[in-house]
């Protein structure tokens, strides 16, 4: 075991407000909470009310406590008495663990953004703020509705990260919580070799392997229910694929579509074949579900579909909330289909594929009846804020 001694404190109360200082910060070296570090700093504040980093060194030994208000007050108190990037940054991510509820949690990740901003604007050359605040994004993509503005943001700021400071690029952190992103995005290409170079970097880090064959094995699975349509049976494929009607539109039946913006859009239903990359604007698609299929995240829910001329594609639903599904045999229409096309290649692996990307089940018609807000809800991802 380290043993560590210090010499007694004395002279004037700024002298031993840095030893006292100097004592906490190094007792607070370890990873684990130190009831000596924070007394030592405790006492170190009050002697020093001024002395900035002594507050930084105390809000973490909070944080590694658990007690993240008083973490957050730490780094609020440093900021009072002096701006700097290090307050900047512990605020950001400390605001972004705080237990909050609806409109504060929304709150707390906003001023996340801005914190980390800050810290940024206050040395665009360290890499750290870059990567911090790519995190903050990543935060606020999710509580916004999944804006692709603030996903680019997201993106750019890694993308700095790694360009101002080498050891970045080293940081598995960064290439897992982006790969996150690439996911959620479809951009599984990019999201299997984040994963991977994760792996690489720190193979002692046991998620990034686990999430890189999660999703290898979703879109193998994926893959092999599209190619044989659910894995149904001829007569019980071809049952569903006549019991397709019209009917099923409902409120699409007249050809009609209300966009976000209020607009009304004609709409004409096509066959899934006919589908062109990109979204399909002016169009709506008829089918029956022939499987279903989620991943550990049950973010999206997705789920085959085959029309009346036989094609499959799946259809990946994003925002749903947790009891919301479709079943086998259930109709489904979808108003402007967004067509996604896949090509992937990872180690031995190959994977080619079209799908329809759907932001939300409110658009959905299924079984003739138009899904109502309890089918939607917030999407939760994993990524790791925890170690920056």
């Amino acid at each position: 075991m380290l043993s560590i001694s210090f010499p007694p404190t004395a002279g004037s109360s700024h002298n031993k407000a840095q030893l006292l200082m100097l004592k906490g910060k190094a007792l607070n070296v370890v990873a684990d909470y130190s009831t000596k570090a924070e007394e030592s700093l405790s006492k170190a504040v009050k002697l020093d009310p001024g002395l900035v980093e002594a507050w930084n060194q105390l809000g973490e030994v909070y944080w590694k406590k658990g007690d993240i208000g008083a973490a957050k007050t730490c780094f609020s108190g440093a900021l009072n008495h002096c701006k700097n990037k290090a307050s900047l940054r512990n605020l950001s991510m400390v605001l972004r663990q705080l237990r909050a509820q609806g409109d504060d949690y929304s709150k707390n990740i906003f001023a996340s953004v801005e914190q980390a901003k800050l810290a940024v604007e206050m040395d665009v050359k360290d890499g750290t703020s870059w990567y911090i605040l790519g995190n903050a994004y990543l935060s606020l993509f999710f509580v916004t509705g999944q804006s692709p503005r603030i996903s680019q943001q997201a993106l750019s700021a890694y993308a700095q990260a790694e360009k101002v400071d080498l050891a970045a690029r080293s940081n598995p952190d960064l290439h897992l919580n982006r790969s996150t992103l690439y996911k959620y995005e479809e951009n599984y290409r990019e999201a299997l070799l984040g994963f991977a170079q994760a792996a690489a970097l720190d193979p002692a880090l046991p998620e990034p392997p686990l999430r890189e064959q999660q999703l290898l094995t979703f879109l193998n699975r994926l893959t092999t229910l599209v190619q044989q349509k659910g894995k149904l049976k001829a007569k019980k494929l071809n049952s569903l694929m006549s019991s397709i009607q019209n009917k099923d539109l409902s409120l699409y039946k007249d050809r009609t579509y209300t966009t976000v913006s209020g607009q009304q859009v004609s709409l004409a239903l096509k066959p899934l074949s006919t589908l062109l990359p990109g979204a399909n604007m002016g169009t709506v698609v008829l089918g029956k579900v022939v499987f279903s299929l989620t991943d550990e995240e049950k973010v999206p829910f997705t789920f085959g579909l085959v029309d009346v001329d036989g094609t499959c594609l799946p259809v990946m639903v994003y925002n749903i909330a947790e009891s919301w599904g479709v079943l086998i045999g259930d109709s489904v229409a979808i108003p402007q289909p967004l067509l996604k096309q896949h090509s992937i290649e990872q180690r031995d692996n190959s994977f080619s594929f079209s799908s329809i990307r759907v932001e939300t089940p409110l658009v959905l018609v299924v079984n003739g009846k138009k899904q109502n807000m309890n089918s939607q809800a917030a999407a939760i991802v994993a990524y790791k804020p925890q170690t920056e």
